[in-house]
């Protein structure tokens, strides 16, 4: 029919979508491609180049063909939400560092201040805006996109289309790594924390010793100042602590394969 693409019959044509939807739910949700940043249009054709480039590569099964649109439907949603597990780990990372930068931004006393998110398109305090800036430039600079795109072709290798199944123990996996949010942004905003915390203990029995003393007009740009110092002085911590994070990614998503494969 169409010799010279990919898919010449309407079966291969359902296949590739289904490839698309996995592609897609996996760039919906990644940092950096996922957000407002990059144009919608843009975004959908990275995805449709990039399936186009996996579909001739790929040696799996094809689907029974549907028999109406709901059951259609159904397996597209299966593997959009294969992509959204995948990428969902990644957001987790994210979530924390713009959690630490709120603590941050909280100890230094610029929670009334907020600027526009470029990756999100919404309101958020600066501090949190300035450590996903860093954060993005990290995920870019060791090729953490490069796993995904990996990962995309390595998953059609384990999960089948259509195999998403909601198990108890891939809801366990993804709720403990929820909780990392949590754990990674304490470490992130530790250093700060700890120097502001000291700096206001310190303000507190000055203004014991001194009551005609204004503290509250010395706290203000003191915390903003030191806390400014502590974060560039303490920025390979916050690099390495990312690093790390980024590291263990590639063990999740094969955690992940693991149990998405054993409840399909």
């Amino acid at each position: 029919m169409f010799p010279l693409l990919p898919f010449p019959s309407p079966r291969e044509v359902i296949f590739y979508m289904l490839v698309v939807s996995r592609v897609a739910g996996i760039f919906a949700a990644l940092p950096v491609f996922g957000g407002k940043v990059v144009p919608t249009r843009i975004k959908a054709l990275i995805v449709l180049m990039i399936a186009l480039v996996c579909f001739p590569t790929l040696s799996v099964a094809l689907p029974q063909m549907p028999s109406d649109v709901f059951t259609l439907a159904l397996l597209a949603f299966s593997e959009v939400m294969i992509g959204l597990t995948l990428a969902f780990i990644t957001q987790i990372i994210f979530a924390a560092v713009e959690f630490s930068g709120q603590i941050i931004g909280m100890q230094m006393g610029l929670t009334i201040s907020s600027i526009l998110d470029p990756s999100r398109g919404t309101q958020t305090q600066i501090m949190s805006v300035v450590q996903t800036l860093f954060a993005t430039l990290m995920f870019l600079s060791l090729n953490i996109h490069h796993l995904f795109i990996r990962a995309i072709m390595d998953s059609f290798k384990v999960i089948p289309l259509g195999g998403w199944r909601l198990s108890g123990e891939l809801v366990n996996f993804l709720v403990m790594r929820t909780a990392d949010i949590f754990i990674i942004g304490i470490r992130l905003a530790a250093p700060v924390m700890v120097a502001l915390l000291l700096t206001t203990v310190a303000l507190g029995i000055m203004a014991r010793a001194f009551p005609q003393m204004n503290i509250f007009m010395i706290s203000l740009p003191l915390n903003v100042g030191l806390g400014l110092v502590i974060l560039g002085m303490t920025l390979t911590i916050f690099f390495h602590v990312l690093e790390v994070s980024f590291g263990q990614l590639s063990a999740q998503i094969a955690a992940l394969f693991r149990l998405m494969a054993k409840g399909g």
